[in-house]
């Protein structure tokens, strides 16, 4: 069921926006319509949501974030400027993916299974930015690690926080993409927590949260998923293995997930903790071996 604060209406998709679902925004201004984040969920629902926005709003440019962007031609469509050549052609999200050897799988993957329609009218933003749509208004602090451009908004009356795919989920963060960043991710978490609101809404898994509190333990749970993650490849090095071991031995991903993009979101999140433990002195290279040191 959808939730409704004040100008603000949360389109709940299935499971609290289980992947592929997503949670998307509403919001109605006096003046401006603004749809956020149209997803899956939105796409269900286009005969009751198509066309009925002045505006779209992406926190940032995946699949999953714009399976709706087709249903509002007419709208105008604003991305963070890192990201928003990624919705102005699709060769531009293929450079936020920056996956190799698998073009096509991916390219059917957005068009057949997301509706990925590009839009070259595609405007930008950038942090501290502000959306004045009649009596509310979006306020972008830009939040990257997931993407270069990922963002949340904070809407006003009602202090409601967007997290985009600062998701709060099991699963962690995601920093699996050519243009997504370990150590940008940990920063923006930061600032994050550091944001006064009294909603939360994620864009999958958990939905909306109204208690400070559990939000703060939701998010901390969160981020400790990049130590877990960052510990089981130490556990796992106890033994000099190369990379390609490393990858079949998945850190972030069950055995029986079958996307096309596993091994290279392994492969891009495991080098991202590698570089980090060899800095550090914990993980040392031989040939092409990595070990960690006892």
């Amino acid at each position: 069921m959808d939730r409704h604060f004040d100008n603000v209406t949360v389109l709940l998709g299935d499971k609290n926006g289980k992947y592929p679902q997503g949670n998307s925004l509403l919001i109605r201004g006096s003046d401006t319509v603004v749809m956020v984040d149209p997803s899956m969920a939105v796409v269900s629902r286009a005969a009751e949501l198509a066309g009925r926005a002045d505006m779209v709003l992406l926190s940032h440019v995946h699949e999953d974030h714009v399976a709706g962007v087709h249903l509002y031609p007419k709208a105008q469509v604003h991305a963070h400027r890192l990201d928003a050549d990624g919705i102005r052609s699709i060769e531009g999200i293929m450079d936020i993916y920056g996956y190799q050897g698998i073009d096509d799988a991916v390219r059917s993957f957005l068009v057949d299974q997301f509706h990925y329609s590009a839009r070259p009218d595609a405007l930008d933003f950038d942090d501290g930015g502000t959306f004045d749509l009649g009596g509310v208004r979006i306020h972008v602090i830009h939040t990257p690690g997931h993407t270069r451009g990922h963002c949340v908004f904070l809407i006003e009356p009602g202090g409601i926080l967007f997290l985009g795919d600062i998701e709060l989920s099991s699963f962690g963060p995601y920093y699996g993409d050519a243009w997504s960043d370990l150590e940008d991710f940990e920063r923006s978490i930061a600032k994050v927590r550091a944001i006064e609101a009294r909603v939360w809404v994620s864009f999958h898994h958990v939905g909306v949260i109204e208690d400070r509190a559990q939000f703060i333990e939701r998010l901390d749970r969160f981020a400790d998923r990049i130590g877990e993650r960052e510990q089981a490849m130490l556990d796992f090095l106890s033994q000099p293995r190369t990379l390609e071991e490393m990858v079949a031995h998945r850190f972030l991903y069950p055995a029986h997930a079958t996307f096309p993009f596993i091994d290279a979101v392994e492969q891009r999140t495991i080098e991202q903790h590698l570089d980090r433990l060899t800095l550090q002195g914990r993980v040392v290279r031989s040939d092409e071996q990595y070990r960690a040191i006892a």
